[in-house]
């Protein structure tokens, strides 16, 4: 699980990262994911690292061109949004930014946990609404709908995982 901790706030609010299966690849079964708009997407000690609870962890995005960007987290089931159509650069960009006035800080439950990048060229019309509980099948199901009405070319996702200890 990920906390946020807000730079000038005195309270943490967490924010969850999945305890799924340790078989995770980046691109399994998701639709928009073929464009190759994502050159990178890994957490900053690399995919598939470990981090003790408490400590930050950043992600490290690299797009081919400019776009939106949501990141979203699967937490025991229970899905996260942790950004939402924040537009980025062509290039690198690391997660949380400067200016969101946030850190990323992994809370329990240990275990392998998922992050999913979905990005798109133009800004979308809507949020990503998560409600209730997924699967891996749902969650895919959620992210797809989410991306149908972007053309394949201006779309793609990324996933990524790491270990918390």
């Amino acid at each position: 699980m990920l906390s946020v901790r807000p730079a000038l706030a005195l309270g943490t609010l967490a924010l969850g990262l999945s305890a799924c299966s340790v078989t995770v690849r980046p691109n399994v079964s998701l639709t928009g994911s073929t464009s190759n708009l994502i050159a990178r997407f890994a957490p900053d000690r690399g995919e598939g690292s470990s981090y003790f609870v408490g400590e930050a962890v950043r992600f490290q995005l690299t797009t081919r061109t400019a776009g939106y960007v949501t990141l979203v987290a699967l937490q025991n089931g229970f899905a996260t949004t942790l950004a939402q159509n924040v537009y980025v650069n062509a290039g690198t960009t690391v997660f949380p930014r400067p200016q969101d006035g946030v850190t990323y800080n992994v809370a329990a439950p240990r275990g392998v946990q998922r992050v999913r990048a979905i990005f798109t060229r133009t800004r979308p019309t809507g949020d990503l609404i998560l409600r209730g509980t997924y699967d891996g099948t749902q969650w895919n199901a959620a992210t797809s709908a989410y991306l149908t009405p972007y053309a394949a070319s201006d779309r793609d996702v990324q996933e990524t995982f790491l270990y918390i200890r």
